[in-house]
């Protein structure tokens, strides 16, 4: 008669599943292997400018080492969905910000009530420069683009200011595939947990320095 396990034995662990933030990265990242990650690009940049946790460059990464020679088209994808994202931004800011600021200070990643306030207080002597700043580094512009509605900061400065900013980082990492190609895949999907620590270093940094410099 066959021996039987012991009762006691115990079953294997489950597997622990990434953190919320992996979690969407991963999902954004899906995109590039289906037909509709032009699109999606576009969808996922203008989400990023109000709310929306992952930066569109995830995928624009994706697509671009995909398709080299489409580099330059896929962050012209990038800075088009960005802008018209943070045209909502702005409007949400101008319109709906009593009514919608428990929401994001609550649950939108990058929303305090003390960073929106730091952003308050700069807007009045250096929008574009504020703005620019935002559009082009890891802090998070979604705070910007609000605020600016909210504090009745030009659509016009917003829109230049985001056309310039965004544009410079998005064509940037394009231009960055035709050095590195693969590799740069290959080291967001190995370091990405080290990448997203230090993302948010950079933007604590960034609001350092609209705190101080400007």
């Amino acid at each position: 008669m066959a021996a039987q396990e012991p009762a006691s034995a115990a079953a294997p662990a489950p597997a622990k599943k990434p953190n919320v933030i992996k979690r969407l990265y991963l999902w954004v990242l899906s995109w590039a292997e289906t037909p509709y990650g032009t699109p999606a690009l576009f969808v996922i940049s203008f989400l990023e400018s109000s709310f929306f946790p992952i930066p569109p460059d995830v995928l624009q990464i994706a697509l671009s080492v995909a398709r080299p020679k489409r580099a330059f088209f896929y962050a012209a994808v990038s800075l088009v969905g960005s802008v018209a994202g943070g045209v909502l931004g702005w409007y949400i800011g101008h319109a709906l910000w009593e009514s919608l600021s428990g929401f994001f200070f609550e649950y939108v990643p990058g929303f305090t009530p003390e960073r929106f306030e730091l952003v308050r207080a700069k807007y009045d002597e250096h929008a574009f420069l504020a703005i620019f700043g935002a559009a082009f580094t890891p802090i998070p512009y979604k705070v910007f683009t609000i605020a600016s509605g909210a504090c009745a900061v030009s659509i016009q400065t917003l829109v230049f200011a985001s056309i310039v900013g965004r544009g410079a980082r998005f064509f940037l990492v394009g231009s960055a595939i035709f050095f590195f190609g693969p590799k740069v895949k290959e080291w967001l999907e190995k370091y990405f947990e080290l990448a997203t620590i230090l993302l948010v270093a950079l933007g604590a940094a960034g609001f350092l320095a609209v705190k101080y410099l400007l």
